[in-house]
């Protein structure tokens, strides 16, 4: 692993120790958050930093008193167990962008159960192809603005705000320079590294994971790969935040595979598009979270997912597409079945993984082996 890999890695390993550091250090408060779509300039400008809530990947047996396992997916189920554990007992706040129902009820059970100093539901269009969705979002930004500043206690001004969009643009624009490598036929980073970058942003201080990014871009030209390529890999599906599933492909199985790109809100989605600076701040962030790759639930009534997701195939040269959800996680459940039908129209093999809280290690194993193999006899 390069050196500048390594902190990405312990970031994300270490991500409550890094929240409470960073809270003793900075004076700060911490907001929790569930969705990607939640406009963070807004909260890093009050000096908030928002940290995502991912799982822990293990059966707590808290979670069973508030939600039925079948109406709400691994992942939720997983935060959720997470945030009953105390795991996440240093936020100060909580957070909400609005997105699947799944989602939007843990956010709820939390709140209710999980004391919290503040917390604010943000109402992301769900029609982000619709007539009104720039003023709509305008406006409730504009609300949170103003939540959060009689929260902190002091206002959040222009200046604050044209800091915090510099700050996460350089992020994306990083992030994207960083992927440009996994174009390369032999990628000098893997899915599993690059999956600890992008979830590590999304729970560092952006002028930090700025620096750590620099120092990589340094190390990347002359980075030579430590292992075979193997199969060129997508992914494409809900939030992925276990790296273990990542290592597993890459390294466990009997023939070698590489991830070289992710469609996942802990992948390009996250970061492809920028804030385009304009006077008004928060119609400038509007548009960029309303253009941005969307979530299939967001998907509508055109469907621009679909060429987008093929663009990034040709792009990054995918040989196999794998088509994952978390379980119960109805909009890409519903959203593969006709992505994976038109993929195989094109002659482009894929395969579908469905995930739980715990990695079932045997059973993937088995699928995406024998998945390989029908690759490799026409190569």
């Amino acid at each position: 692993m390069l050196k500048a890999l390594e902190q990405f890695s312990k970031w994300s390993e270490n991500r409550h120790e890094y929240a409470r550091d960073w809270k003793k250090r900075t004076g700060g408060k911490l907001a929790g958050y569930f969705c990607s779509y939640l406009p963070e300039e807004i909260y890093y400008a009050a000096h908030v930093l928002p940290v995502r809530i991912f799982g822990g990947h293990e059966s707590t047996g808290l979670v069973e008193p508030y939600v039925l396992s079948n109406i709400s997916c691994a992942f939720c189920r997983d935060c959720l167990g997470q945030g009953l554990k105390g795991a996440y007992s240093y936020l100060d706040g909580l957070t909400m962008a609005q997105t699947c129902i799944h989602t939007g009820s843990i956010y709820w059970i939390w709140k209710n159960h999980i004391p919290m100093e503040w917390s604010r539901f943000v109402s992301i269009p769900l029609g982000t192809q619709s007539v009104g969705r720039f003023e709509f979002l305008k406006k409730e930004m504009i609300k949170l603005k103003t939540s959060l500043e009689e929260w902190v206690g002091k206002s959040i001004t222009d200046e604050d705000l044209d800091k915090a969009i510099e700050v996460y643009n350089l992020n994306r624009k990083l992030c994207r320079q960083v992927y440009e490598y996994r174009k390369l036929p032999d990628p000098p980073i893997t899915g599993e590294d690059a999956l600890n970058i992008v979830m590590s942003s999304q729970m560092v201080d952006k002028a930090e994971h700025n620096q750590a990014l620099q120092e990589l871009l340094k190390e990347l030209p002359s980075a030579k790969p430590t292992r075979e390529t193997g199969t060129r890999l997508m992914l494409v599906g809900s939030v992925l935040d276990d790296a273990r599933f990542m290592k597993m492909v890459e390294a466990e199985l009997n023939m070698p595979a590489t991830f070289v790109i992710e469609d996942t809100c802990t992948g390009l989605r996250y970061f492809f598009n920028d804030v385009t600076p304009q006077k008004d701040r928060f119609m400038a962030l509007s548009i960029r979270y309303n253009h941005r790759p969307p979530c299939p639930i967001k998907d509508w009534p055109s469907r621009r997912r679909f060429p987008y997701i093929m663009n990034l195939l040709k792009q990054y040269n995918a040989q196999v597409v794998i088509l994952m959800n978390q379980k119960w996680c109805h909009p890409h459940i519903y959203d593969n079945v006709p992505l994976g039908k038109k993929l195989r129209e094109m002659g482009i093999t894929t395969t579908n993984v469905e995930l739980e809280v715990t990695l079932n290690k045997g059973q993937y194993k088995t699928n995406l082996e024998a998945t390989l193999e029908t690759v490799m006899d026409f190569v």
